[in-house]
């Protein structure tokens, strides 16, 4: 494996959701927008962020035990379809969007939801568009099969 064997993504998806989540908050405190009367945002907002890291922790370890970097800017080693990864093909992305939306919640703004939109534009087209053509050239009918049984998201 080189080190031009990776999928070449536009930019590493947790800076890409650091810096909507920091857009929208500071939209949100020059314009406050709530996305949720106080008490359900209040409720909500621990089990989306609960929900989010049991999804990361398990795919995290799934990786590790497959022996294939989360980084994907590295070679991946070994198509993972065990874990989360048997319910999802993207569940860490699924996570960040978890994660996202928990934090919007805590803080009761709607423009940090709101710029999870054009995050997940450049996820799709950027990130996870550039992996999976990445993927299908690596580990061809595999890969294949590994779509057609698991969905993208859920």
């Amino acid at each position: 494996m080189s080190r031009d064997d990776n999928a070449r993504v536009v930019v590493p998806p947790p800076l890409l959701f650091v810096a909507a989540f920091a857009l929208g908050w500071l939209l949100n405190r020059a314009i406050p927008l709530p996305v949720l009367p106080a008490a359900p945002a209040r409720v909500l907002a621990p089990l989306f962020g609960l929900a989010a890291l049991v999804i990361a922790a398990a795919a995290w370890r799934e990786l590790r035990r497959a022996g294939t970097p989360v980084n994907p800017y590295k070679p991946t080693a070994t198509l993972v379809r065990s874990g989360p990864f048997a319910y999802s093909r993207n569940p860490l992305y699924l996570s960040l969007i978890l994660l996202s939306l928990g934090l919007a919640l805590a803080l009761n703004a709607a423009w940090c939801v709101a710029a999870l939109v054009p995050v997940v534009v450049v996820l799709q087209r950027g990130v996870i568009a550039r992996e999976e053509a990445y993927l299908l050239r690596r580990f061809g009918d595999a890969y294949r099969s590994y779509c057609a049984a698991t969905r993208r998201w859920l």
